[in-house]
């Protein structure tokens, strides 16, 4: 077999030959094979599989070995490590895995002293084998050892019993690596491998003074280039342990060497050695970031940590182009954050002091992040491949996100600042700026405008002023552009003069292709930040909007952003002047529509239907003259008068119905298009609320035809939304029952011809009983609605795969169980099926359904409960005297703890969980399991 898997060319046999080793591998004559396959004469990969197969019987099926065999076992693996020290290492791995596994197993109790017992067997002399070879399988195993604990099966109680055996066991292997470390003989590849398993060991948190000696010796390391990288990750390591922070003099004693790193660091950067950079830096941040705290804590020390600090401001402005030239200067980012959230900690005293201290410090970092953040020149640019670009632009996101930050400790100064150099550069005649320049300076101040609230900042007038001086030569610096004027929308709608300094720019930027995105989003926010101030300009921006949506320059998502900036912008004209608006801007659309409803269906038409239908959902949103929006806001004072007369939303509905209906019936069988059209009225009922009135019975009976020629989810979506909104309003009660009815009896219909192939129908129909339960329960009283039939459909839904589908039913069933005292038909069909419904909640519970859905039972059993407690006591007992359910792994007497703690809990839901959560993971047999940790 295992020929066939490594030589064999057929893909077939390789897979068959695959899944027959790996039940070999778990089957108990593995325990006889694997020794065979580690004879000397089989090639390694063979050698592989039986040491593989080892440590697989160890680590998974320990219980299986018998205790008075756990000697001889340990020595047939001492003898296989010793014989394979100088042979194949991949071979020699595995069993150095194996024989830690089974140490860890028998860890304290049965071996007490296991890592000093290997030390010294390997220590002893034995003339077969070479002492570097020897040594080098000893680290091995030493390496190995914390990294399979770290994986290890072991159960929660019995790795905390684990962990500290093996950190007290640190005094049995430090000794030997420092040893090792310092001897002047000590070839290169010995030295790497004590590195590598110092770096191991330190991962199960020993406290930081035992390791300083190797601390100190893993710096010096650091010298040497063949070293470099592994001593680099093994200081890290030993820096970043979360338990470091407690041991101030060990750090504080850190800080020389770190800093004696400078003139290292100084020489890699000179001579583009990117990799030396990256190590240096790594080192200083963990130092810095890990441990800012309790390093600022040691105040007569602060002169050190402030050189730290200094060094990593250093590696923040590394020459070069991010990520082209250097990848160093990301890595010191959260550092910033971590420092300033620290000073900011401290009493006020502390602070004013540090303060003092680190302002400075700030204001030269946004120097630095903002040089940092400048593009390239346009011909170095232009040789960036994609993915530079891309990582380019994330790492000017992580810069705007620490600017906003450092906002913070910094405040209003650090906009004059901006704007004081910005100024600068745009009147400096002298020295013409390069456009990177103004850019970045922008950029920042966009950052912290986009989400500080700077309305009372006195630099933006200026910053207003000066944006139309800026002569933008170039796509970068016009998103730049774009964006800080979209960034002071708000601004704007408090200082309505100086709209028409920026508009203007907007308005022009709306032709250019590349400045689709920052140029469309600009133009949202200020319709919808402004809209009270903008009717003056709205001809224009309309005609300008309409050119460029008819010239097609925009993608898809851009032309729905632009359509929902104009309904803002629509909004806040009078009545007429909307229609008037709305005209113009739709007709060309409608007209188009209607050829296209003519031509017979096919791929193209069906998108530019979609395409079109998506344009009028995306007006509709924003379109909202009745202020729903405005509540909130301090704009009363600037609302329009009451319009009178039906809402121009509404009358562009009526206006196009005919049409809609008709693209309808030629697409009624293409989901998209019908959840197109679904869209339009989902969105114009969500925004207009009761305006939307007068569509409501052309509106149901649309749908219900719709429906019942082909049910689609969507239509039951837009069903539950006229539900939520009108079914309790008398007038319109009537079309609502007749759709509701009809949906739910052609469902029902779906239901019995096999509902497996339509979890969205579903899952949206139990959404739309669930609201009409809460908004409208009289629903459930008509009498041709078959409550019955409509309760088993839910128990059905229950039993789906789908997730969202079985939590949608259990919704269903939460809301529906309250009312059985209130509503005679409800009441009547719970007492008489409710224990199929119980049945099938304690089947989902005993491992039918994802573990994620427990919550969801749970508050079905919590209200069957509290809703219909004599039955449930019966139900229950009933259930649960069923041989092996709701699972086999529960015995009689955990099934009955379970029933009464249930039965018991009638105010506590939250209990009510988490006795499901406890249950249900006895009957999956993962109780006291490492898959429980994440519960």
């Amino acid at each position: 077999a295992l020929h066939q898997l490594y030589y064999d060319p057929n893909i077939e046999n390789k897979n068959l030959a695959q899944k027959w080793l790996m039940q070999a591998q778990v089957s108990p004559q593995a325990w006889h094979f694997s020794w065979l396959l580690l004879n000397m004469d089989k090639v390694p990969e063979i050698q592989y599989f039986g040491a593989s197969a080892l440590h697989i019987k160890i680590s998974r099926y320990w219980n299986d070995i018998p205790a008075d065999q756990y000697e001889s076992l340990k020595s047939q693996l001492f003898t296989q490590i010793t014989r394979f020290a100088g042979g194949s290492k991949i071979v020699l791995t595995r069993l150095c895995v194996a024989l830690a596994s089974l140490a860890l197993s028998m860890m304290p109790e049965a071996w007490p002293c296991a890592v000093a017992d290997m030390v010294r067997m390997f220590q002893a002399e034995d003339s077969n084998v070479d002492g570097r070879a020897r040594c080098l399988a000893l680290l091995e195993l030493l390496t190995v050892l914390p990294e399979e604990f770290q994986t290890s099966r072991l159960p929660q109680y019995r790795k905390g019993q684990v962990r500290s055996v093996l950190a007290q066991e640190c005094g049995s292997v430090f000794p030997l690596l420092e040893q090792l470390l310092q001897q002047q003989d000590s070839p290169g590849f010995i030295k790497q491998k004590v590195l590598k398993c110092f770096s191991s060991w330190v991962q199960l948190e020993i406290p930081l003074m035992d390791c300083e000696n190797l601390i100190q010796a893993a710096f010096t390391s650091l010298q040497d280039p063949e070293l470099f990288d592994t001593a680099v990750e093994a200081v890290v390591n030993a820096i970043s342990q979360p338990d470091a922070q407690r041991y101030v003099n060990t750090l504080l004693k850190l800080i020389p060497p770190v800093l004696g790193l400078q003139e290292q660091l100084r020489q890699a950067v000179q001579s583009g050695d990117m990799e030396t950079s990256h190590g240096i830096c790594r080192i200083a941040v963990a130092l810095g970031e890990n441990h800012s705290r309790a390093l600022l804590d040691q105040v007569e020390h602060w002169q050190s940590f402030l050189a730290l600090v200094n060094m990593i401001m250093f590696c923040t402005g590394i020459p070069g182009h991010y990520p082209v030239n250097e990848t160093t200067s990301s890595l010191t980012l959260t550092f910033w954050y971590t420092l300033q959230d620290d000073i900011l900690s401290f009493e006020p005293d502390k602070q004013a002091v540090y303060q003092q201290v680190y302002r400075p410090v700030y204001f030269q970092l946004v120097d630095v992040l903002l040089h940092k953040a400048q593009f390239p020149s346009d011909e170095e640019y232009g040789f960036w491949s994609s993915d530079e670009k891309e990582q380019f632009r994330i790492y000017r996101v992580d810069i705007s996100d620490t600017l906003m930050y450092v906002y913070e400790m910094l405040g209003a100064e650090l906009l004059s600042s901006l704007y004081d150099k910005l100024g600068r550069l745009l009147t400096n005649t002298e020295q013409p700026s390069t456009w990177q320049h103004t850019e970045a300076l922008l950029y920042g101040f966009q950052s912290i405008a986009e989400t500080i609230d700077v309305n009372y900042s006195d630099v933006v007038p200026g910053l207003i002023g000066l944006i139309p001086r800026i002569s933008i030569s170039n796509v970068q610096l016009a998103d730049t552009v774009m964006f800080t004027i979209g960034a002071l929308s708000e601004w704007l709608a408090d200082h309505p003069v100086m709209i028409n300094n920026v508009l203007p720019l907007v308005l022009q930027a709306l032709g250019n292709p590349e400045l689709s995105i920052s140029s469309v989003s600009t133009l949202k926010k200020i319709c919808r930040e402004c809209k009270y101030d903008l009717p003056p300009y709205a001809a224009n921006i309309v005609a300008v909007s309409q050119e460029v949506l008819m010239k097609q320059i925009h993608k898809t998502s851009q032309c729905m952003w632009l359509m929902q900036a104009l309904g803002f912008l629509l909004s806040a004209l009078q009545v007429e002047e909307i229609l008037k608006n709305l005209h113009s801007l739709i007709t060309p659309y409608i007209q188009q529509l209607e050829k296209l409803a003519d031509e017979t269906p096919n791929p193209s038409n069906k998108l530019a239907i979609i395409h079109i239908l998506g344009l009028l959902s995306n007006l509709f949103t924003t379109l909202d003259i009745s202020h729903h929006d405005d509540d909130h806001e301090s704009n009363e004072v600037k609302k329009l008068p009451v319009q009178q007369g039906p809402n121009p939303v509404v009358v562009v509905l009526q206006q196009v119905f005919q049409l809609i209906q008709k693209v309808l019936s030629k697409w009624l069988n293409d989901a998209q298009v019908v959840e197109s059209v679904c869209a339009i009225f989902e969105k114009s009922v969500k925004t207009l609320l009761d305006d939307f009135a007068p569509m409501v019975p052309q509106l149901c009976e649309m749908l219900g035809q719709m429906y019942s020629t082909i049910p689609q989810a969507s239509a039951i979506d837009l069903t539950r939304q006229l539900v939520h909104i009108f079914a309790h309003e008398p007038a319109h009660f009537p079309p609502i029952k007749a759709l509701f009815l009809l949906v739910t009896s052609v469902t029902l219909t779906l239901f019995q011809q096999g509902p497996r192939d339509h979890p969205d129908i579903v899952d949206s129909f139990m959404q739309l009983l669930a609201q009409a339960l809460k908004r409208k329960p009289d629903l459930f009283l008509c009498s041709n609605l078959d409550v019955k039939a409509v309760f088993q459909c839910g128990v059905l839904s229950l039993k789906f795969p789908e997730a969202p589908t079985v939590k949608a039913s259990c919704g269903f069933f939460t809301e529906l169980l309250p009312r059985c005292g209130e509503i005679a038909p409800v009441g009547q069909v719970v007492h008489e099926n409710g224990k199929v419904l119980l049945q099938a909640v304690l089947e989902g519970v005993g491992g039918q359904a994802s573990r994620s859905l427990m919550d969801h039972f749970a508050e079905i059993l919590f209200a069957l409960n509290k809703h219909c407690f004599s039955y449930l006591s019966v139900w229950i007992k009933e259930a649960m005297q069923q041989e092996s359910f709701p699972s086999a792994r529960v015995s009689p007497e955990q099934k009955e703890t379970f029933s009464q703690q249930i039965l018991r809990e009638r105010v506590n839901k939250r209990r009510v969980k988490e006795m499901v959560k406890e249950f249900t993971l006895l009957c999956r047999g993962l109780h006291g399991t490492e898959y429980t940790a994440d519960y």
